[in-house]
């Protein structure tokens, strides 16, 4: 009879004795067997960049298949990988670093669960900001102080000798002598850092009065106050008004300040009206002379300021404005940021106005107009209105003579308005933009002169 062994008792034997004979069956690489981590080599295992940005390179080898990646996307590897036991240069490129800090990344060759990172660190370019590039002072003696931002060591100096200048580790201060000549000074002030070079151009003003042929000076605010004052209420007036009350303005009138807020202030012999937002809303300022005129040269020496929404305006009305258009309203000069620098002047009444699409007006380019003080003035007699900028004829409109306040209102008493208004049917008609607030409109005089 044959003797036949059970299959399982046979396999137990087969697998017994490949175990002694130190081989394994094929089924044990699904997991059984003890798996080795590679070993990883890298040099160098730090890098330093430098602040523009530069490349290296890194020697990687690894005794499995590898990956390298980095976790910042201003560095960049190449190749993005390897074989086990190949020698390869990896290329690392490293941006610019165009921020103000210092900065960090991790650089991770990857081989299974094994990891090996190189650390990378760059600088900060050196940089050299300062708060303004421009700065206008009114005749009289007077200083401003300006912060700087530097990551290096910086120096600053003046061009002329009127101008004059101080430093801290984080502020320009600029001091003026008094201009007692008949004609604006500049000067330029240079900061030096490194290799870098910032210029601000000082602007000093001329309190020098040209008196238009065959007029007299009658009335004058040249703003020659202490610094921090108000403008002088014996002269002005504030509007003060909710927003929305006229052409669906979005700021809030204040009487100058508001929870110590300042949106009108004098510094350096120039009224400054401020536009900023106070809490959840804009605030700014509105002011009226206190005196009215009829016919005159009305004059005014203006910077304006920057950012759309902003719309500030040196214009006239009488004291029954309520009762417009009727009552006859002239703008000397208007802007909206969102037209930068484009200058307008206009005359409202019953015949001609913008609500019913007849307004007289005129526009044109004033180059610098925000960046630098312009002239702006209305020659209004009983047979005319023009306007002008810096002497040149802008705006020009006839009485017709027919007697009829319906297209000639402009034959009684009116008085000068300096406002800035925020947003609104006309500044705010491509929108606004909130990170230009605080947005300043600043004035050096106000003149008028009449025939006698």
């Amino acid at each position: 009879m044959i003797n036949f062994k059970p299959l399982f008792i046979t396999s137990l034997l087969t697998a017994s004795a490949l175990s002694l004979c130190g081989c394994s069956s094929s089924n044990d690489d699904n997991g059984t067997s003890l798996v080795q981590e590679a070993t990883i080599t890298v040099n160098p295992e730090s890098i330093t960049a430098a602040p523009e940005g530069n490349e290296s390179t890194i020697s990687v080898t690894s005794t499995g298949d590898w990956s390298i990646s980095a976790n910042a996307s201003w560095v960049t590897t190449f190749p993005t990988g390897g074989l086990k036991n190949n020698p390869t240069n990896v290329k690392v490129t490293i941006g610019a670093n165009k921020d103000k800090a210092d900065r960090a990344a991790i650089i991770t060759v990857r081989s299974g669960k094994t990891e090996k990172n190189i650390s990378v660190s760059q600088n900060a370019s050196a940089y050299l900001i300062t708060a303004a590039n421009t700065l206008s002072f009114g005749a009289q003696e007077g200083s401003s102080t300006i912060t700087v931002e530097s990551n290096v060591t910086w120096t600053a100096t003046s061009s002329e000798g009127w101008c004059t200048v101080s430093t801290t580790a984080d502020a320009l201060t600029v001091k003026c002598s008094a201009n007692q000549s008949n004609a604006d000074r500049k000067a330029t002030v240079t900061l030096t850092a490194d290799k870098l070079t910032q210029e601000i151009t000082i602007t000093q003003l001329s309190d020098a009065i040209v008196t238009p042929e065959g007029y007299t000076l009658v009335w004058n605010d040249e703003f020659n106050t202490e610094d921090g004052s108000q403008p002088d209420m014996n002269k002005w007036y504030y509007d003060v008004w909710n927003p929305g009350f006229v052409n669906n303005e979005l700021q809030r009138y204040v009487a100058g300040s508001q929870n110590g807020e300042k949106t009108a202030e004098i510094n350096n012999g120039i009224l400054n009206i401020t536009a900023k937002k106070i809490g959840s809303e804009v605030c700014s300022a509105r002011l009226n002379t206190r005196e009215l005129w009829t016919y005159g040269y009305f004059e005014a020496r203006l910077k304006l300021p920057k950012g759309k929404g902003t719309w500030p305006a040196f214009w006239m009305m009488p004291s029954d404005g309520g009762n417009w258009p009727h009552c006859g309203e002239i703008d000397i000069m208007e802007e909206v940021g969102s037209n930068a620098n484009y200058t307008s002047s206009s005359i409202h009444c019953t015949a001609y106005n913008h609500t019913i699409g007849t307004q007289k007006t005129a526009e044109r380019l004033t180059p610098g107009a925000e960046d630098e003080f312009h002239i702006y003035a209305l020659e209004w007699t009983p047979d005319f209105i023009r306007t002008y900028v810096d002497g040149k004829l802008l705006f020009s409109f006839d009485n017709d003579k027919k007697g009829d306040d319906n297209t000639w209102p402009f034959h009684k008493p009116f008085h000068p308005i300096l406002n800035l208004a925020w947003g609104g049917d006309w500044g705010g008609y491509r929108g606004i933009d909130e990170s230009a607030l605080p947005a300043t409109y600043q004035i050096d005089y106000v003149r008028i002169f009449q025939k006698f």
